[in-house]
């Protein structure tokens, strides 16, 4: 179990505990479920499981307190599965291994997972407890949040009948999130056109890596670097000035994550191998002045390899590495309403070989204005049809608009202020929650999502405030007393 020095040891961080030794990738999340499904029959609790997966744990109200308004408590279940290159660590057995540094908890190498699992910890202590006051408890835990949503957009219309909804996935301690942006998916697929590998030339690998990543909503906007933009980068200028031809290229993993890392393969002409040096001497120079302040641990690598027997065809490389340059990736448009907040973003999230001759590469969209991510999304279409790809859209999710007159909002700002003495900041955030698919089936609810301080999420320097944790589980249980009765 986790220790806290010098904290008291809460249930929530036993909970936590136990969910880092539980294997639960997007679209694998048995184990955890199974785990679930026990816990809710340890304690003489109803649990119902819908078709998508998604699990709902009820508890009756403490004595007392049975006429208030039923609560939904909900986080999702599954984490996104990031690690670096020289880590060695399989998500679909491994626990996840924590260490305790100036206040944090982090792991070495590995995404944490306190997204959502930290959300998770504190609805199963809240379930197991004897001496937390509250009323009509519905405790709803979805699957397959991080890579597409699909058990919140498969949610049992039938499932909930509580009106107030507490969404414990937000990442940062103080503010109280009452909006969200919708997003989409664009999906682009190459069938590779070879040629064979020409004599008299040498092959290379270059890498590019120690890049922080991190999330491609919360953290679009800060300029952080994209392993596939500063590859392709240089990638395309030596296409026409080298004569380089590729053999494969890859990088980036998730939808939902800023690629950190990149690899292509290619081969360079003899005679032109010590002026390509000199000049990938001089573009590293560059972007590691451009990126010195926003991502200073940039690295670019170059290694012999030996000779392919095929390369990519000029026609088609060009083609590729056009499209790529071209691109948009970042946030695009900044909220007219709420100052701060990303509008509209792209992220170029990972390119692939899925196979010998095809490439597959993924984009995703986000936007809180529906026409706006429409048109983003089609612009990130055009883009590669004029590279005669093959695009999809998919996993296309709604927004959620914020509401300054709900009522739950009032009770946890009220609440707030009262353990804290000062007022929580109200905000929208332009990463995707869950909330927006539950309007859709549950039209009347009123939500507001709040939790502890995540940073880095979605990649492996993803790391838990303790502090801000302990005033998460305070928060929560204040508003649990503060709900008021039905009507």
């Amino acid at each position: 179990m986790l220790k806290i020095p010098n904290k008291p040891d809460l249930p929530i961080w036993s909970y936590f505990s136990d969910i880092l030794t539980i294997p639960r990738p997007s679209g694998k999340e048995e184990k955890i479920l199974e785990y679930l499904k026990k816990f809710a029959a340890k304690h003489n609790l109803d649990c119902t499981q819908d078709k998508p997966g998604n699990l709902l744990i009820k508890k009756n109200a403490t004595k007392g307190k049975e006429g208030l308004k039923t609560i939904i408590l909900q986080a999702h279940v599954d984490m996104v599965c990031e690690k670096n290159a020289d880590t060695v660590h399989d998500f679909d057995k491994d626990p996840i291994i924590t260490l305790i540094e100036e206040g944090w908890i982090k792991t070495s190498g590995t995404t944490l997972g306190a997204d959502d699992g930290i959300g998770v910890a504190a609805m199963l202590a809240v379930l197991s407890a004897t001496d937390i006051e509250h009323g009509p408890l519905e405790c709803l835990f979805t699957v397959n949040e991080e890579t597409g949503m699909t058990g919140a957009l498969g949610l049992d219309k039938n499932l909930l009948n509580g009106k107030i909804l507490l969404n414990l996935d937000s990442e940062d301690e103080g503010e109280l999130f009452i909006g969200c942006a919708g997003g989409i998916d664009t999906t682009v697929r190459y069938k590779i056109n070879y040629i064979k590998t020409p004599a008299s030339h040498k092959a290379y690998t270059l890498f590019v890596n120690g890049l922080k990543g991190g999330h491609s909503g919360d953290e679009i906007h800060k300029g952080l670097g994209n392993s596939i933009k500063i590859l392709n980068r240089i990638l395309w200028k030596a296409n026409y000035d080298f004569d380089l031809k590729l053999s494969k290229i890859e990088g980036g993993n998730l939808r939902n994550a800023i690629a950190r890392e990149a690899f292509a393969e290619f081969i360079i002409p003899e005679d032109k191998i010590f002026a390509f040096n000199e000049f990938l001497n001089t573009e590293i120079s560059i972007l590691k002045k451009e990126y010195s302040q926003r991502d200073p641990g940039l690295k670019i690598i170059l290694k012999e390899l030996a000779a392919p027997t095929q390369v990519f065809d000029k026609s088609f490389q060009e083609g590729l590495l056009s499209s790529l340059y071209a691109c948009p990736h970042g946030a695009l448009s900044m909220s007219h309403n709420i100052p701060g907040l990303v509008e509209t973003s792209t992220n170029l999230a990972s390119i692939k070989h899925i196979d010998n001759n095809n490439i597959l590469i993924t984009t995703s969209q986000r936007s809180s204005l529906e026409s706006a991510k429409k048109d983003v999304s089609q612009m990130v279409e055009s883009v590669f049809l004029l590279s005669g790809a093959d695009v999809s859209h998919s996993g296309s999710y709604p927004g959620w608009s914020p509401n300054t007159d709900s009522e739950i909002l009032g009770i946890t700002a009220g609440a707030y202020n009262k353990l804290f003495g000062s007022r929580p900041k109200v905000k929208a955030i332009h990463a995707g929650l869950e909330c927006g698919l539950f309007l859709e089936k549950y039209p009347d609810l009123d939500m507001i999502s709040f939790g502890p301080t995540i940073k880095g999420a979605h990649s492996p320097g993803e790391k838990l405030h303790i502090e801000s944790s302990f005033k998460f589980w305070d928060l929560l249980l204040e508003v649990l007393k503060n709900i008021p009765e039905e009507n």
